[in-house]
């Protein structure tokens, strides 16, 4: 068999590039979720794999300007990933991951950026898991917070047709501070956070917007459904949050005073939260929310150089990480790290690790005395370890709110 992988051509060829995650999908691939993608994915950006005139794998790479530790990044948002299952374990995905991070070598995009559907697959191709996401269910009789309630603010629901221009200020104030958050261009915000199909509404409540002010400023919104329900002729709805964010801590406790305090629901919940999200110390009973913590953004150094050099480090002298990247063989060597300096060298590593384990400490998800204990890099003496982590100092979880 001979697969050919090349760049989508036109709208059609972004279609067929679709269809094979749809198919796992278990539903037809419609116009209006083409012309949604076709948005904010162009079809050079996207790559279908062909056996003769057949389409049977495809992939896509969104354009992402990526917050990182102190500056941002151009990413590729690795999507929409699929091989037809009547060409499983034939060599598709390689071929198709091939062309991927090659493009986005040529584009000068040093970072590529996922959410994984299946965490085994995409270690061998050197993404690291960058980020954990949090998610709640906490019932309404539990919902109280710890200490007084605090400033309340001004609410307002919103018209999905008018919430753009109040929410994108607040949005870009959120993720200039946040590794592991995007900028989004209207664009995205028209044909991925602000449209509300029944194809992905799925029989559930309509999605509403509420937006919080606090001295007379919009600082504070969430995009939520309400899905009602009766229990015995009691209500026993849950409110779904899509998406809640606020641009100060202050802000944060009023929108989630405004989502907790909601009638007629027994339960909010809400999926797709950082680590460190405020809730865990806001609520006077955080067991109540029954946490449940899953893996997040997976994150892969196309050009490790480039990649570090976006970022910026702590003040604890330099460090040199020994990189292994069998996929992008350009980026395998020494690379001395630390407060203004990325570059390679000749002297032996501090540390040494594979590309993927990079990909971990890269947003301050994870530390590199966690991959130490996990066996996932190497120290060449003790002290390596404390120096790397001083340098990669995290600020804060890393967060994307939404599946891309």
């Amino acid at each position: 068999m001979s697969i050919e992988v090349r760049a989508c051509a036109s709208r059609d060829e972004l279609r067929g590039a679709l269809l094979p995650i749809w198919h796992y999908f278990g539903s037809a691939l419609s116009d209006e979720q083409l012309a949604s993608f076709a948005r904010v994915l162009a079809p050079p950006r996207a790559c279908c794999a062909w056996d003769g005139s057949q389409i049977i794998g495809g992939a896509g790479a969104l354009a992402l300007d990526l917050t990182v530790p102190g500056g941002r990044v151009r990413a590729a948002g690795v999507t929409v990933v699929g091989v037809l299952p009547t060409h499983r374990r034939r060599g598709v995905l390689r071929a198709l991951m091939r062309h991927q991070l090659d493009a986005c070598r040529e584009r000068d995009e040093p970072v590529a950026y996922l959410w994984a559907s299946e965490e085994a697959i995409y270690g061998r191709f050197g993404f690291g898991l960058a980020s954990l996401s949090a998610a709640i269910d906490l019932p309404r009789e539990h919902a109280a917070y710890h200490g007084p309630p605090g400033l309340a603010g001004n609410a307002s629901l919103v018209p999905l047709d008018a919430a753009e221009a109040l929410l994108s200020p607040i949005f870009a104030r959120v993720a200039d501070t946040v590794p592991g958050m995007f900028l989004r261009s209207s664009d995205w915000w028209q044909a991925r956070v602000l449209t509300d199909p029944e194809w992905r509404r799925q029989g559930r409540g309509n999605l509403q917007c509420v937006v919080i002010a606090l001295d007379h400023r919009p600082s504070a919104y969430a995009l939520y459904r309400v899905n009602p329900r009766l229990a015995e002729g009691a209500a026993a709805g849950s409110l779904e949050i899509v998406e809640a964010l606020g641009e100060s801590p202050k802000a944060t406790h009023a929108l989630w005073r405004y989502l907790l305090d909601i009638d007629l629901m027994s339960r909010t919940q809400a999926a797709l939260l950082p680590l460190d999200h405020p809730l865990l110390l806001m609520v006077a009973e955080p067991r109540r929310l029954r946490l449940n913590i899953r893996d997040g953004t997976w994150l892969r150094l196309v050009d490790v150089g480039t990649a570090l050099s976006a970022r910026t480090f702590g003040s604890g002298g330099t460090v040199v990480v020994g990189v292994v990247d069998a996929f992008c063989p350009w980026n395998a060597g020494n690379w001395r790290v630390g407060t203004g300096v990325v570059e390679r060298t000749g002297d032996p590593a501090d540390l040494r690790c594979d590309v993927s384990a990079l990909g971990s400490v890269y947003l301050g998800g994870f530390t590199w005395g966690q991959l130490f204990r996990a066996l996932r890099v190497e120290a060449s003496h003790p002290d390596a370890i404390r120096r790397a982590d001083a340098i990669f100092q995290p600020l804060g979880a890393p967060w994307c709110p939404e599946i891309f």
